[in-house]
């Protein structure tokens, strides 16, 4: 099949077709049914305008009307669909000319609008095919077998939020093609759960996920790892068992999902769209598909798509000549190759060609550069191309941090896997945190859960993750860092509720019951406390603690409790890492105290070369009671065991004073096990009331975080501007400090009144008597000093020089004006003051809360 070429004059376009095109048709001879199939095209059917005439002129120009080069190339690919249909009349029609919003037919590779973004989300193909994925909703075909009437602009679909799966690759393509991907879109067929988005049948991705773990980088200086030996045998046989059972687990699965799904009629049959990305740029080494509704890269032999019609870019438009019986395993994706890619536009240029053609002037100027003579030969420059692709009609893709952060349409998104099920959220969407929501299932119909798993994020007490088990009703919860106490790990079990409470990658079961039978609590703290502690296990009978880094090098203490009264302790057995600055026979390793049988149970370190550590054992003499006087320490109460035989055993007094120390220490490890146990109670009431009242914390670098936080400056400063309001009126109104004084009632008496009235009138008098006085003050001050600066003048008269004299004439003249002035001020202040408090007295008589108690 021959391609069309550039047409000689745009002026030969009539009614869509040229000279050529019509002796085309001529030798061709389309009869009725050749007419047929081209009304059937999609590229040529008769379209109307999906948006009324008024709806219509809110979109740019280019949306609702096409150029001469687009009604150019219009012309072009209707006469290659026609061609096309002619030849191959079994094969469907070609997307080539589609409708868009204005219902005006537009050439399919213009759609594609490749804006470069501000988002580092967006610059890698991950990042670009998530968001397409999850910012979109599908919109299906109908029918499923037919190409869509129409396609929307890119910009057009990020304003609805809902797209076919053509209107998906466009958006992606574009992205890709934006961050430099040599990506193409692709129009072929794909299995029914592609082209439905039904991945009920597929495992879902947080379910099973390990984590890897990278290879330890080796170079020449590195130490080579020692052998591992291990036996092949043995390695063959654990590899047959995984084997078996990953075969029977396949088997299980197709027998499941043969059981659930039946055949599907029109398998090979159903129209899809998804994403090719050709190796060459971007570090891509092989070429891989993407599948725009959900986001994930595949191998272009995989099952799930059946066959290809076409694949386009903003540069050109090609056809697959290959056969895809097979599906897409045998395709060969060398578009240059004219045998299996027939291009719309023969002669246009490429992306490959571009980059050849800036490569090759580039070498011209370096050339030119080193001044070599040799005058470059334009043949070796690329000739310029017969026809090229028009810049897109489709506006800008403007996609903002708020489409990012909100993500999912109305800001979540449900999606069922195999026996589970994944609800998603926005930030900020639900008044808890969620962000995810995984619910497995027992059965392929998901009716019967087993577990539900959820994560949480910018939550005030720091909770990430929680995980609620079907099976025994347990909870577990999962922190990060920032817990109170220094607490990475919390755990309680009982049969009724369980919890966890995990600050780093460990996990404990944390269990809870309304009742203190059977209760277990395990908690986990970080290396931060001082005491040491990292982890306590406690229950109704027993508690369990482990610590590190101590000065007294304890590292471990269990404590039994009696079964009938819990606060009473029947055995505490402490152990101690080795202190070596102690010989070993006296280094206690382990210290028993059995509260119920009043003994004392020393056990030593091992010594050198010795396997049986030194031990000593108390008995405690009874203590003093109203009736009975203490007991008196014997040699039959303490019993020594010692290794070396050689060594002489201590006499009875170093024994007492080693059994008097044991006791205190008894007591302060009593204290201890009680604090413990409070601060068990205290976090567990901690977190019921953190379970209560949750609180979110909003981050300012989000959207939604800087709304919060303009919505609370506003309302800072509304609250300040209402203060500052009501202090200026409390300013002024003089009643507002003797008000104060009646203990904030409204209502005044008429005895209240009048003292309000004499105590104003008596304050006001005594302010003016007070600044008269000040006045006063300053007036005699200032006249003493100037007596005492005369004085000293005059008897120092004979003996002044000139410029002392000036000095004095110009300090008699600055203080004469001055005490002048305070005269003034004081006459002037004597004579006011009446007048000021007879104001007074009529503004209080015409007040309102005091003139009815007043008359």
């Amino acid at each position: 099949m021959e391609t069309v070429l550039e047409l000689d004059n745009e002026e030969q376009i009539t009614s869509g077709k040229t000279q050529e095109e019509g002796k085309e048709e001529d030798d061709l001879d389309l009869t009725a049914p050749t007419q047929a199939l081209s009304e059937r095209s999609t590229a040529s059917a008769p379209q109307e305008p999906f948006l009324n005439q008024e709806a219509s002129k809110l979109y740019p120009e280019s949306y609702r009307l096409n150029s001469p080069g687009e009604i150019r190339l219009f012309s072009i690919a209707e006469n290659f669909q026609r061609q096309y249909s002619y030849l191959y009349p079994d094969r469907k029609p070609l997307l080539l000319c589609p409708a868009n919003e204005c219902g005006v037919k537009k050439f399919v590779p213009t759609t594609l609008q490749p804006t470069p973004t501000i988002h580092p989300e967006l610059y890698t193909w991950e990042g670009c095919a998530s968001f397409v994925a999850d910012f979109l909703s599908l919109e299906m075909l109908d029918p499923p077998v037919d190409l869509p009437r129409r396609l929307l602009s890119s910009a057009s679909v990020l304003q609805s939020q809902s797209a076919t799966s053509f209107e998906f690759a466009t958006l992606l393509c574009s992205l890709l093609l934006a961050a430099h991907y040599d990506a193409y879109c692709v129009s072929g067929y794909a299995v029914r759960e592609t082209c439905l988005l039904d991945q009920s049948l597929q495992e879902c991705p947080l379910l099973g996920t390990e984590v890897k773990v990278s290879a330890k980088q080796i170079t020449k200086y590195s130490l080579k790892a020692v052998r591992e030996v291990k036996s092949r045998f043995l390695d063959n046989e654990l590899k047959k068992k995984q084997d078996a059972e990953a075969a029977l687990l396949q088997k299980h699965k197709l027998q499941e999902s043969s059981e659930q799904r039946p055949a599907d009629p029109l398998q090979g049959l159903r129209v899809h769209c998804w994403v090719l990305v050709l190796s060459g740029s971007r570090d891509v080494r092989k070429n891989f598909f993407i599948d725009g509704l959900t986001g994930n890269s595949y191998a272009t032999d995989d099952d799930s798509f059946l066959g290809i019609e076409s694949v386009w870019n903003n540069f050109n438009y090609f056809v697959n000549m290959q056969d895809c019986s097979r599906g897409c395993a045998d395709t060969v994706y060398d578009l240059d190759d004219l045998h299996l890619w027939e291009p719309v536009l023969y002669g246009a240029t490429s992306k490959k060609q571009l980059i050849r053609d800036v490569l090759k002037r580039k070498e011209a100027k370096e050339v030119e550069k080193e001044g070599e003579e040799e005058e470059v030969e334009k043949e070796e420059l690329p000739p310029p191309r017969d026809f090229g692709m028009f810049t897109s009609w489709v506006s800008s893709i403007s996609i903002s941090k708020k489409d990012l952060e909100t993500r999912w349409p109305g800001g979540q998104k449900a999606t069922r896997y195999r026996k589970a099920n994944l609800e998603r959220f926005a930030p900020y969407v639900r008044p808890d945190g969620l962000a995810t929501r995984l619910t497995t299932y027992r059965d392929l119909d998901c009716t019967e859960a087993v577990s539900v798993k959820e994560s949480f994020q910018n939550r005030g007490d720091q909770l990430e993750q929680k995980e609620v088990s079907g099976a025994d009703g347990s909870t577990t919860e999962h922190f990060r860092r920032g817990r109170r106490l220094q607490l990475l790990c919390e755990s309680t079990s009982c049969s009724a509720l369980v919890y966890c409470i995990v600050m780093r990658t460990r996990c404990f079961s944390f269990r809870s019951d309304l009742r203190q039978t059977d209760r277990e609590c395990v908690m986990e703290f970080s290396d931060m406390r001082v005491d040491g502690l990292l982890r306590r296990v406690e229950s109704s009978a027993e508690m369990t603690e482990t610590f590190e880094g101590r000065k007294d090098f304890l590292r471990y203490r269990h404590v039994v409790f009696d079964q009938k009264n819990q606060l009473q302790i029947q055995k505490v057995v402490e152990r101690f890492h080795r202190n070596g600055s102690t010989p070993a026979n006296r280094d206690v390793a382990e210290r028993v105290f059995l509260l119920a049988e009043r003994r004392v149970e020393v056990t030593y370190h091992l010594e050198d070369f010795r396997f049986i550590p030194s031990k000593t054992s108390f008995i405690k003499p009874t203590e003093s009671t109203e009736k009975e006087k203490a007991g008196l320490f014997g040699p039959d109460m303490a019993s020594v065991f010692q290794v070396d035989p050689s060594k002489k055993p201590p006499h009875i007094l170093p024994l007492y004073v080693m059994l008097q120390d044991l006791m205190k220490d008894e007591e302060k490890v009593i204290l201890q096990i009680h604090e413990s146990k409070k601060e068990v109670r205290g976090i567990l009431a901690c977190r019921r009331q953190e379970d209560t009242d949750i609180e979110l914390v909003f981050s300012p670098w989000t959207t939604a975080g800087a709304a919060r936080a303009r919505l609370q400056r506003q309302e800072r400063e509304r609250l300040t501007a209402e203060e500052e309001k009501w202090l200026q009126e409390k300013e002024k109104d003089i009643l507002a400090p003797f008000l104060q004084q009646l203990d904030g009632n409204k209502t005044l008496s008429g005895k209240d009144a009048k003292k309000l009235y004499q105590d104003c009138l008596e304050d006001f008098r005594k302010g003016l008597e007070k600044h008269c006085g000040l006045i006063q003050e300053r007036y005699d001050k200032e006249t003493q000093e100037l007596q005492k600066e005369q004085q000293r003048y005059r008897k120092n008269q004979l003996t002044v020089t000139k410029e002392q004299e000036e000095e004095y004439q110009a300090y008699y003249a600055e203080k004469t004006f001055l005490i002048k002035v305070i005269k003034t001020r004081l006459n002037m202040h004597k004579k006011a003051a009446p007048q000021q408090l007879y104001h007074l007295d009529q503004k209080l008589k015409q007040d309102p809360r005091l003139s009815r108690h007043l008359l």
